[in-house]
């Protein structure tokens, strides 16, 4: 491994807990931001002439903390900036064995889910700063221009500044609040790695979850979340491969044996939950031997049900498919067009390489292709990008 690819490595495993220490430390997410990058590129300045030290974690966060001191120096307020730090470090002891929070990214990440900021720039800020995801990445995860994005991260660190929001592990009481925020966090985390094929994001995201779970195990959507990850994982494949044209045999037995008893537990726990229902869901599709001994009347209930407590497009495009394979394309192509005027699925691309795989199934070649192309232009990955130009090939091969 070169030490270029080192950096990016350890900058994949570590950006998210150098940044949540950083952050705590110094109560100043942007202050954490810009040093923790600034430790990066000094890694990238030093490791080739010094080699990869043996801890490239506690080099960077080393590192990243002298450059936050550097600057605190530089800053008008020094003073008071510096006796607050020094009486919080005689404060500061190591957490006691068994902490029930165990990793402190996840104190961020309720940080970032507090009531203060506004829904939508909770999990845009918590994307962009934990996650690691670039700000396109998280305009594409919330369907909107990367612009608008960027506006609603600036003004969330804004308010997080301005309202001096403490950097802290919520009281029990507070969670119920925070926790769906978090559970969303978690899964666009995931679902952003299962698109662009990057395993680290989705392992990451299971890691989360799990830990999560450890934090409040009662909580059924908890649970429930983290059966949908596994099951949803289970499957992955190193390209994109519809459904069904997966190798079954290949598929993660022991992910999904677990996933299936998850989803049990966050049913018998209370009503059903959006994360519960997707787990059911799942859960037909990876135990199913074939597509077509799916059992597709039960997942078309499913999303009747996943409809009527968290109505979405989206929900209602995957539903349109489902409709397709239990009633056959010409149903599910019905559904689609009455959704086309839908403004969350114009820039989803999606929602036109569904129509385009109804319109293949249905012998109206032309039309499909045309469809392939506009989800082409719409796609946001590589492999996204791989797998339509690949379906707009096979088609025109066939005439």
């Amino acid at each position: 491994m070169t030490p270029h690819h080192s950096v990016e490595a350890v900058f994949r495993e570590e950006h998210g807990r150098l940044l949540a220490a950083l952050a705590r430390r110094f109560g100043d997410l942007d202050l954490a931001e810009e040093v923790t990058s600034e430790a990066i590129e000094a890694a990238l300045v030093r490791w080739p002439v010094d080699g990869v030290p043996p801890n490239p974690g506690a080099w960077l966060m080393t590192t990243a903390r002298r450059k936050a001191v550097d600057r605190l120096r530089r800053d008008a307020v020094l003073a008071t900036r510096l006796a607050v730090l020094r009486v919080e470090a005689e404060r500061a002891a190591p957490p006691p064995a068994g902490d029930e929070f165990p990793d402190e990214r996840l104190q961020l990440f309720f940080t970032c889910a507090h009531p203060a900021l506004a829904a939508e720039d909770r999990i845009a800020l918590t994307l962009r700063c934990l996650a690691g995801l670039t700000t396109p990445e998280v305009a594409r995860a919330f369907l909107v221009p990367t612009a608008t994005m960027a506006k609603r991260i600036t003004r969330a660190k804004q308010k997080i500044r301005e309202a001096r929001i403490p950097f802290r592990v919520p009281d029990p009481e507070e969670l119920p609040d925070r926790l769906p925020v978090v559970l969303q966090a978690i899964y666009s985390i995931f679902t952003e790695g299962y698109a662009a094929k990057r395993t680290d994001l989705a392992d990451e995201a299971i890691r989360l979850a799990r830990i999560l779970r450890r934090l409040a195990p009662a909580e059924p959507e908890v649970t429930g979340l983290l059966a949908l990850l596994l099951l949803v994982h289970a499957r992955r494949t190193p390209a994109a491969v519809p459904l069904a044209e997966q190798d079954r045999g290949t598929w993660d037995r022991d992910l999904i044996a677990e996933g299936a008893t998850l989803v049990v537990e966050a049913l018998t726990g209370g009503p059903p939950g959006f994360y519960a229902v997707q787990a059911a869901i799942a859960a037909l599709h990876d135990e199913a031997p074939d597509l077509e001994s799916t059992d597709w009347p039960q997942i078309v209930a499913l999303y009747d049900v996943l409809l009527a407590i968290a109505p979405s497009p989206v929900v209602a495009l995957n539903r349109a498919a489902a409709v397709a394979m239990r009633d056959g394309p010409a149903a599910g192509l019905a559904l689609l067009d009455e959704l086309a005027d839908e403004p969350l699925l114009r820039g989803y691309h999606p929602y036109p390489a569904s129509r385009a795989d109804l319109l293949d199934r249905l012998g109206r070649r032309g039309e499909a292709v045309a469809a392939y192309r506009d989800a082409l232009r719409l796609a946001g990955t590589d492999a996204e990008r791989a797998f339509l130009t690949r379906r707009i090939a096979a088609i025109e091969e066939t005439g």
